[in-house]
């Protein structure tokens, strides 16, 4: 099971990632929205801010925040690690619910090139 400071790791990884991101994956990141991801075998949630191409503003929370981020994805830490390796695909993974994402259908069209 993946621990805290390694999904932390993870999710430092995908903002670099992103941050370095060239083309239609840098415009499709450059939307500004609240952003969420719960990891449930370890209750807590990673909360910060897609804006401008970046995750900013990452912070972590015990459980379930009560404010819903505009973008929330679901997933257990292993999940969250292997998603950003590249070991695990998540529209297998979302296909399967591994992984959620809830999002307005407009985000979702634009998240497409990122997931």
């Amino acid at each position: 099971m993946a621990t805290i400071e390694e999904c932390r790791s993870a999710l430092d990884r995908l903002a670099a990632n992103l941050a370095d991101a060239e083309g239609g994956v840098r415009s499709a990141a450059a939307m500004d929205r609240s952003l969420s991801c719960r990891i449930t075998d370890l209750d807590v949630t990673f909360v910060g801010r897609l804006s401008g191409g970046r995750i900013e503003d990452v912070t972590t929370v015990p459980g379930t925040p009560a404010d819903k981020a505009q973008i929330r994805l679901t997933m257990s830490g292993d999940d969250l690690v292997a998603l950003v390796r590249g070991e695990l695909n998540f529209a297998k993974a979302w296909g399967s619910g591994r992984v959620k994402l809830q999002a307005g259908l407009r985000d979702v069209l634009r998240l497409r090139s990122l997931l």
